[in-house]
């Protein structure tokens, strides 16, 4: 691990008795209110499949100098920049559970098919949660391209559990990774929390990941809540604009169970604009069902919000599964 980034120390998680705990302790959703949002009956009814529109595989590189993306579904992207061909919090499965047949179940299959993916150099891995680290798409990607994971730290303990010899790199928020001689990584601050069993809460550590590169600054924000926008404030003095932002919009009702995890819609347009992004392409929905609102909302309501904001700076785009878009 390179030298600490000048993020560093400004907002760094605690780590007390074994977990971490970000500033303010926000990201960790109680027991009792999870079976009150359970047992309140108020989830809209998803389709069970809906059909991606066919689009050209993606190239397998990007362009000299530029950015090609692909969006693969939920907060599965594949980024070309730079000579490298790197893939974020991978999932492939058709649920996001750790039993084959209980869980959210996909609604959409990946645009792309894991076996029809360029050699991938690099994961981002933003934290452990099951639509986040999927098991067994690690084991095949193992077998495809055995690319160099990037995580937060903590997260090596649940990657162990693919057997297989990954190359793993864990990271603090500010530490910084140069990926090859052109892109460096740094991880970031995001306002969520994580589990994967019944014991292990915010035993691993949750994260974002700035990347400076040849073609401007690329910012993937994994799964984050807006609290008051000073993380996004923070990655705007530190790095710059970026080029391109990665922001979830889905996941997020009821707001009073689910806005200390997840944006909505209005709040990822508060990010774009507090970041000053010159794109933001949406994350994090459409593809499984994870909280209230219908598979069509998140969508619905960023087109909202972008018309009910006209000043808005730079393009906030919703791509289909399998599209790719150059930047």
């Amino acid at each position: 691990m390179d030298k600490p980034s000048p993020l560093a120390g400004l907002s760094r998680p605690h780590h007390i008795k074994g977990r971490f705990a970000p500033p303010g302790d926000v990201s960790n959703p109680k027991l009792r209110d999870g079976l009150k949002w359970l047992l309140s009956g108020e989830k809209q009814k998803w389709p069970r499949h809906v059909e991606n529109a066919p689009w050209p595989a993606p190239p397998e590189t990007a362009p000299q100098d530029g950015i090609s993306l692909t969006f693969i579904g939920h907060a599965t992207l594949l980024i070309q920049v730079g000579g490298l061909n790197i893939l974020t919090d991978p999932f492939f499965s058709d649920r996001a559970s750790p039993l084959p047949f209980i869980g959210p179940k996909r609604a959409r299959k990946p645009g792309v098919a894991l076996p029809d993916l360029p050699p991938i150099d690099v994961v981002l891995l933003s934290h452990n949660h099951f639509d986040h680290l999927d098991i067994a798409a690690l084991r095949a990607l193992h077998a495809h391209s055995a690319p160099h994971i990037v995580t937060p730290l903590g997260n090596s303990r649940t990657l162990a559990r693919t057997r297989r010899p990954h190359r793993i790199t864990e990271g603090n928020w500010g530490d910084q990774l140069d990926l090859n001689d052109k892109v460096r990584a740094t991880f970031t601050p995001a306002l969520h929390w994580s589990k994967r069993g019944l014991f292990d809460r915010n035993r691993a550590l949750w994260s974002g990941f700035v990347l400076q590169t040849p073609a401007g600054v690329i910012y993937f924000a994994g799964d984050t809540g807006y609290g008051d926008g000073a993380h996004f404030d923070q990655l705007r003095q530190v790095f710059g604009p970026p080029k391109l932002s990665l922001l979830p919009i889905g996941a997020y009702a009821p707001r009073w169970f689910m806005q200390d995890q997840h944006m909505d819609p209005q709040q990822a347009v508060q990010a774009h604009r507090a970041l000053g992004a010159q794109h933001s392409v949406a994350i994090h929905f459409g593809t499984i069902q994870l909280t209230d609102e219908g598979i069509d909302a998140p969508a619905q309501e960023l087109a909202e919000a972008l018309a009910e904001a006209p000043d808005t700076q730079g393009e906030f785009l919703v791509l289909e599964c399998g599209e790719t878009r150059g930047f």
